[in-house]
């Protein structure tokens, strides 16, 4: 018996009988559906849309730009507040308290009492909460 799908000639006495054998041969397994090519058009009607929403190099430029003015602003701003912080005046008493009480370090504890204008209660309220 041949794999092939041929036609197979058999005699019978007198009589000639036509056999078909089996298109599918036992030493290959029959095809499995393709499950995945749906998933392929899938993918190419994405790569289709991104490719017609394409950022224009004006845009973005003008985007970058836009970020780098927030970022520079905001810098400023950082700066400005650590002058202002800076100029607060705190005690050494005050500052030794909340380290030894909280059990922070003397750069956390000296921010914190700069943020509260030198006031220790709110100082040690804030740190707590």
């Amino acid at each position: 018996v041949c794999c092939r799908g041929e036609e197979d000639m058999a005699t019978e006495g007198d009589v000639e009988l036509e056999l078909e054998t089996e298109t599918s041969c036992p030493e290959r397994p029959p095809e499995k559906p393709r499950k995945h090519d749906s998933g392929a058009a899938d993918l190419e009607r994405v790569t289709d849309y991104a490719e017609e929403k394409e950022i224009q190099s004006s845009n973005l430029e003008t985007a970058m730009s836009v970020i780098g003015d927030r970022r520079s602003r905001e810098q400023k701003a950082r700066q400005e507040r650590e002058k202002e912080l800076a100029k607060v005046t705190i005690k050494k008493e005050d500052l030794e308290l909340i380290m030894s009480e909280m059990e922070i370090s003397r750069a956390a504890a000296e921010r914190s009492l700069r943020e509260h204008m030198g006031n220790v209660v709110e100082a040690l309220i804030a740190l707590t909460n």
